[in-house]
């Protein structure tokens, strides 16, 4: 193997699969904490545990909760995990962004000053929700076409 003049091993670049989830996860990451900075969050007095009540909303738009950056927190954890492999970065943006497009469902289909709304979701979320999900959705499948796959169907494993 080449080495470097220092002697070490040359540094392995990660696909882009997995740099795009590591993205991804850091943004949720950052969203999550900045949920709970006064000033990025407005009306951060009025911040609720979960719930339609909630009025807090990040950089004055989005309408968050204790519940709801927490959510971001922990799938942004999770999708740092997932992405130290390639196959666990398409499942955080693949999957993630199925999970997203389900969320952005369900914010549409519920009335929104009801206890349904336990997270809480408003106009701005729900249209966030939509483009994470097709975003995340295509960047797990179209990045993916080339990474971990095994090779190519035509080509026999025991031949050149």
């Amino acid at each position: 193997m080449a080495r470097d003049v220092r002697g070490r091993a040359p540094a392995r670049s990660r696909p882009a699969i997995q740099k795009a989830a590591l993205a991804v996860a850091a943004v949720f990451l950052l969203i999550g904490v900045l949920g709970f900075v006064p000033g990025f969050t407005t009306h951060y007095g009025d911040l609720a545990f979960a719930g339609h009540r909630s009025e807090a909303k990040l950089i004055g738009v989005f309408q968050v909760s204790v519940l709801h950056n927490l959510l971001h927190l922990v799938f942004g954890l999770a999708g740092l995990v997932l992405a130290r492999k390639v196959s666990g970065a398409r499942l955080f943006l693949a999957g993630g962004g199925a999970v997203y497009l389900g969320i952005w469902l369900y914010g549409f289909g519920i009335d929104r000053h009801t206890a349904a709304n336990f997270v809480p979701f408003n106009d701005a979320d729900n249209w966030l929700h939509l483009f994470l999900g097709f975003g995340m959705l295509v960047l797990g499948l179209l990045l993916s076409n080339d990474v971990g796959t095994g090779g190519r169907l035509d080509t026999p494993m025991d031949r050149p």
